[in-house]
């Protein structure tokens, strides 16, 4: 039941017709897994918060950097360098006291995908790479859990649901990761910092439905917002059978079905081989942009973006043994493999899986 105080928080849904008091409970009784606690994730935790859910996951394992602050209005600047999921959860708690949170600062990976998907109701996908969104949905499908979707880019942002139902999969809608060298995000190409507000509240509307069974849920339909133009368009999703399914039923999840494939091998060494032998790189170069968050001091040498490169690949020296990184190391690989191309580069390594893990305090 609802306590006095909840009932009081709460008064505008009781007295809401299709909500009520049953639906209230409902929403108390539920479980729901945000994966990402940024632009898109900051929206929904709020809402949701708000809307009496009783039991909300955080699975976010980055940092706050001032980038976030355009769009992610959950945090502040006391909150830089802190942990996105403790300080959601502080802010969150806050908001409503009645509210059980649960936080993973190990985001979502190969290794707890099952049993971080198994354990709650429904999860939503607020992510910003492809490689995870694939790794979500198929954990998804594997535990039968609806999976709510949102994804922004620059204007536009795109909402629905999956797996509800029997329904259409993320890979009914994108079958395959796609060529990297056509994926940008955020820190590429920027995103007004109104979107993922409404796209987050979207998909918060869309697991309040789905709890309290109201209304159409987005189920086998993509929803297109323009915020430009403010037109809305929706877009059938036909249901496909894909054999991978089947394959990680039998043998387990497979790290090279998350990575991107269509670049050309490079060499690659790992953040804690780097740790060890970074005096036998002569010269280091972060394609990151320049405002992107946390700087290594005393580790770059030149910060070339990698939308500069083509203009200032002259500034590497291309007999000098030579590093490249990146937030995730995508775009560091795809810096090499431009170099490699256009002018010939040899002496070229990637920082495999960029500086997310980088152990920052180890640098003095």
């Amino acid at each position: 039941m609802l306590s006095p105080e909840e009932h009081e928080i709460y008064s505008r849904h009781l007295i809401l017709e299709k909500i009520g008091l049953s639906g209230q409970l409902k929403l108390k009784n539920s479980s729901v897994l945000i994966i990402g606690a940024g632009g898109l994730g900051c929206p929904v935790l709020q809402y949701l918060s708000a809307a009496g859910v009783g039991t909300i996951g955080i699975a976010d394992h980055d940092t706050v950097e001032k980038t976030n602050l355009q769009r992610q209005v959950l945090f502040g600047h006391s909150s830089l360098g802190k942990l996105k999921v403790d300080v959601a959860k502080k802010r969150l708690k806050d908001l409503n006291p009645f509210v059980n949170f649960k936080t993973f600062a190990d985001g979502i990976t190969i290794g707890n995908a099952i049993d971080l998907v198994s354990a709650f109701d429904i999860i939503v996908d607020c992510t910003d790479n492809f490689e995870t969104r694939y790794l979500i949905n198929d954990a998804c499908f594997i535990q039968n859990k609806p999976l709510v979707y949102g994804a922004i880019h620059k204007f536009e942002g795109q909402v629905s649901v999956f797996n509800l139902n029997n329904g259409p999969t993320y890979r009914c809608l994108y079958p395959d990761l796609p060529d990297p060298k056509s994926v940008s995000n955020c820190a590429d190409t920027g995103v007004i910092g109104i979107l993922p507000g409404i796209i987050g509240t979207f998909q918060a509307n869309e697991v309040i439905k789905i709890i309290i069974k109201i209304g159409t849920p987005l189920n086998g339909k993509l929803h297109v917002f323009n915020a430009l133009n403010n037109q809305s368009n929706s877009y059938t999703i036909p249901k496909v059978e894909h054999e991978i399914y089947e394959r990680i039923k039998i043998n387990g999840f497979d790290q090279n079905d998350y990575q991107f494939q269509c670049l050309t091998p490079v060499l690659e060494i790992d953040v804690e081989a780097f740790l060890e032998s970074k005096n036998s790189f002569e010269q280091i170069i972060d394609v990151r942009e320049y405002n992107e968050y946390p700087i290594i001091e005393g580790l770059a040498s030149n910060v070339i973006p990698m939308g500069e490169l083509h203009v200032r690949f002259g500034e590497i020296d291309p007999d000098k043994n030579t590093l490249i990184f990146c937030k995730r190391g995508i775009r560091s690989q795809m810096a090499i493999d431009f170099l490699k191309e256009q002018y010939n580069y040899k002496n070229l390594t990637n920082l495999k899986g960029g500086i997310t893990f980088y152990p920052f305090e180890q640098e003095k």
